[in-house]
């Protein structure tokens, strides 16, 4: 069958051609008449060679949302059913693991699924349809969760604003099976904890740092802590069960603090935590400016870059937050400091907190170069797939 096809502008294929699953509009020529939004489509270069098949969005700076690059696979739900199972599969090694019951099924592009997310918690499953054409796939993916997962329910929690810019509203709800408890419980490399599903951070909780967050809590025997955007606490599980000696969870949600309450004795922690519910950088002001020190300060904020459009302001921000928390650390101290902005890569990470360690009149080594978990997979033709930037240094 012949689909509509969308003709590029001259020497405009190059990232197609190198794989990069996204085709800006800026690079298109023309859409044929015939193409509708939401359509499979094929993507021609200027002397209409074949380069790839994807789903067509006109509504969207992202025009076609690439599936394929053989000509001969067809753009179908069978090819959805296909990458579904294949990433799946991928993460059996987790599957199988007794101590760990959250993790990520699906990470949209890098598991070859444009704008579709699946996130495990035990015996729920999460979705987020960030695009047209995983919307449009989403009848189908969640027939075949039920069939390949055999979870109680699966829940959609596609609610980033990133589904306003595909034309798309922000939604949520039950999608199959039993309505979802408001609180469920689930294992972490042996850790219980509590997650909200309907109205948590993401889908519910951030599964991408449970390896960072095991490699910085080795490090916190006899430490004092700052956690700070300590949402329900993770870091400071991991903390205190190695041993921290004292805990400080810096978070701006009341809601959130008592979660990370409830999950500190899920885990049988009895370590003295001071919870402090504030904006985090006038709270971090107000410590520095009290000469308050730790052994360990940890940064994990929200994505500050939510778009390449606000990534100047994003960088301030980083900035500011690394230079307290850097001006927080005894001397020969743990700095652990994240960036989830998809916007800000790796080296501009690692520069803005050079700036601040500069700044700060510290010399800061970097330890470790941290990123998500497995079950996070990067795609190495899509950069955007590695958006969790993190550092380990030794402030002295």
């Amino acid at each position: 069958m012949t689909l509509p096809r969308v003709i590029l502008r001259r020497g405009r294929e190059r990232s197609l051609r190198q794989r990069h699953p996204w085709l800006f509009s800026g690079a298109v020529g023309r859409v044929e008449d015939t193409a509708v939004d939401g359509s499979a489509v094929d993507v021609l270069d200027a002397d209409h060679r074949f380069i790839a098949r994807g789903v067509l969005n006109t509504r969207s700076q992202i025009v076609v949302r690439v599936l394929t690059w053989d000509p001969d696979e067809v753009a179908d739900a069978s090819l959805w059913r296909r990458r579904l199972v294949r990433a799946i599969g991928a993460r059996a090694g987790l599957a199988a693991d007794p101590a760990t019951s959250a993790y990520r099924l699906v990470h949209a592009e890098a598991d070859g699924l444009p704008g579709l997310i699946v996130d495990r918690y035990g015996d729920w499953v999460v979705v987020q349809a960030l695009s047209l054409a995983a919307e449009l796939a989403l009848p189908d993916v969640v027939g075949l969760l039920a069939e390949q997962v055999e979870p109680l329910g699966v829940v959609n929690r596609s609610e980033d604003e990133v589904r306003l810019k595909e034309g798309l509203e922000p939604t949520s709800g039950p999608l199959w099976g039993r309505p979802c408890p408001d609180r469920i419980e689930v294992l972490e490399n042996g850790f219980t904890f509590r997650v909200d599903l309907a109205a948590g951070h993401k889908t519910g909780f951030y599964l991408d740092q449970r390896d960072n967050r095991r490699a910085v809590g080795s490090r916190c025997d006899g430490a004092s802590v700052l956690n700070a955007f300590s949402y329900t606490g993770a870091f400071s599980v991991y903390a205190a069960s190695a041993g921290a000696s004292a805990l400080v969870e810096l978070e701006a949600s009341h809601a959130a603090l008592a979660l990370a309450r409830e999950n500190h004795a899920l885990n049988g922690l009895d370590v003295p935590c001071e919870q402090v519910a504030a904006d985090a950088f006038a709270a971090l002001r107000q410590m520095r400016d009290s000469r308050r020190q730790f052994d360990v300060v940890v940064l994990d904020p929200p994505k500050f870059a939510p778009s390449r459009a606000r990534l100047e302001g994003a960088l301030r921000g980083y900035k500011d937050i690394n230079l307290l928390g850097i001006k927080l650390v005894r001397p020969g101290g743990l700095l652990a400091t994240f960036s989830c902005s998809g916007a800000v890569s790796p080296e501009l990470f690692q520069t803005v907190v050079f700036q601040a360690s500069v700044d700060a009149g510290r010399e800061v080594r970097a330890l470790a170069v941290l990123g998500q978990g497995e079950d996070h997979p990067v795609l190495l033709s899509f950069p955007e797939s590695r958006y969790l930037k993190g550092l380990l240094c030794r402030v002295d």
